[in-house]
């Protein structure tokens, strides 16, 4: 059995690329998931937001989905890790 990666290394992963964390991990559903709606819902909050919105306000539902994504993903990591060296 393999030792679980580091969980700054899962984060740094998570916060690089949406769910990226989550499929280092194993846990690709997961991660597949947190991508997918960070997509839908940036896209769709560039459709609600106004014109004159910064690039954030845009894209604010998706960027909240990826900041969701970002202490799950760490977290996850280190009950993994936690789980691995008391074996």
């Amino acid at each position: 059995m393999r030792r679980p990666p580091d969980p700054r290394l899962v984060l740094l992963a998570a916060a690089l690329a949406p769910g990226a964390g989550h499929v280092l991990i194993g846990r690709a559903g997961r991660g597949l998931g947190f991508a997918f709606f960070t997509l839908l819902l940036g896209w769709l909050s560039t459709r609600i937001a106004p014109e004159d919105a910064s690039f954030l306000g845009r894209h604010a539902a998706g960027a909240f989905v990826w900041a969701l994504s970002l202490p799950d993903a760490y977290r996850a990591a280190a009950l993994d890790r936690r789980d691995a060296l008391r074996r």
